[in-house]
């Protein structure tokens, strides 16, 4: 049996929230709500998932099991991202600085602005009409 070391974060972007758990000494598998992270997300979003790993040449050496809701896959991916980064300052605080300085600690607070009153959006007035 073996005492496999976590390390537990949550990450936020937008209404996206991920909640992260590291697993020291893996194989390096990644997996979002029970997929493989090159099935769940596609483009460039599995890179910038794994972009903190990579700056801290950690890349493979942790076995990550992240949990997302809401938000859409961009947001999900910036969410997976900031819970790895916090993970990571959880593993080892020495990478702080470095994951500091590439702005993965910041919580990205541009959320969506709600409705007003007498709009039609958050700012999308009526459209005027002189007669």
């Amino acid at each position: 049996m073996s005492t496999a070391q976590y390390h537990y974060a949550s990450g936020k972007r937008k209404s996206a929230i991920a909640r992260v758990k590291l697993q020291e000494g893996g194989s390096g598998e990644v997996s979002i709500n029970n997929e493989k992270l090159k099935k769940y997300f596609t483009g460039m979003q599995p890179e910038k998932v794994l972009s903190p790993l990579t700056l801290t040449n950690h890349a493979g050496s942790f076995d990550i099991v992240i949990e997302v809701e809401g938000g859409g896959k961009e947001a999900q991916a910036e969410a997976a991202r900031h819970g790895i980064t916090r993970a990571l300052t959880l593993y080892d605080p020495a990478l702080r600085p470095m994951l500091k300085k590439a702005g993965y600690l910041r919580r990205d607070a541009r959320i969506r602005e709600r409705k007003k009153p007498g709009l039609k959006r958050a700012r999308r007035a009526p459209q005027w009409a002189k007669r």
